[in-house]
């Protein structure tokens, strides 16, 4: 007979945890959108994180998809508090990693209004790392139902996947505010190579999790990337044909990966399943 495992104090610290973080994101969050006042992010450092600042700066349009991961922080947070899920293993591997993203979300904020572009790289690089080993976790520990998954797997997935384009935006910021800032076709050369790094990436991930939300996250900002370039600038058709081609083979790279689990021999799902059993008894 199944039993629910017994909360510890380990388990309140995690869960306190998770919630103060989440808080500090918000006030993160509003005091970057200038809620707190003074400029908002992309007004900060002169300008070098704007929507015109370089060649891999996405579209203003693409920075909506915060509302939807905001959101989903904030699900997972209250989620993570219900008696079915306070000891749930998946959470006890996850949650102290979601509350670092959290934080390190805030810090990003708080070192680009500093002013601190090189510095906001490294944050939002360990960011990347931390919700690469996220995704991981959450492939080796499979979901227990449909809200589990898209509160988890696919909130998680749309964080990586947007954060691995947000960071190549925030490296060309960093080399325009440096004495070594390419111009021309320099600058479009070093998009290109950026953006097959991307590509790479992004294929590495689909064959490694098939957490489609992370192709999605990251097509949706190469797209608005390719808008910016063809639109009100910096002009550049060969980033934007880049972009383009680097979303094509992310998403291409998540159907052939998702395709390729739908053949997995039956003893994987037996073993999965057994894996998922084993978490209620």
């Amino acid at each position: 007979m199944a039993t629910t495992p017994t909360i510890t104090a380990l388990d309140r610290a995690r869960l306190f945890t998770v919630t103060v973080s989440e808080v500090l994101c918000v006030l993160g969050t509003l005091l970057g959108v200038g809620v707190f006042g003074g400029p908002p992010v992309a007004e900060a450092a002169g300008g070098a994180l704007a929507a015109d600042a370089t060649l891999l700066a996405p579209a203003t349009q693409a920075f909506s998809i915060w509302t939807v991961i905001y959101l989903g922080l904030a699900a997972y947070t209250v989620w993570q508090w219900l008696p079915g899920q306070r000891t749930d293993t998946r959470h006890r591997r996850i949650g102290w990693l979601v509350a670092g993203s959290m934080l390190l979300n805030a810090l990003w904020l708080l070192v680009v209004r500093g002013g601190l572009i090189w510095f906001s790289v490294l944050v939002i690089a360990g960011l990347v790392v931390l919700l690469g080993v996220l995704v991981q976790r959450v492939v080796t520990e499979p979901a227990t139902g449909r809200v589990d998954t898209v509160l988890v797997d696919g909130m998680l997935g749309l964080y990586l996947g947007w954060v691995s384009v947000a960071v190549c935006a925030n490296v060309t910021a960093a080399l325009r505010t440096s004495a070594w800032d390419p111009t021309g076709g320099s600058a479009e050369t070093l998009a290109v190579l950026v953006l097959a790094v991307v590509a790479l990436v992004g294929v590495v991930v689909q064959v490694r999790t098939r957490n489609v939300a992370v192709a999605l996250a990251m097509a949706w900002g190469l797209a608005w990337i390719a808008v910016g370039r063809l639109g009100a600038g910096p002009e550049s058709t060969v980033t934007a044909v880049a972009a383009v081609a680097t979303g094509v083979v992310v998403l291409g790279a998540a159907v052939v990966a998702r395709r390729a689990g739908s053949r997995t021999p039956e003893s994987g799902t037996a073993a999965r399943t057994d894996m998922v059993g084993a978490r209620h008894t």
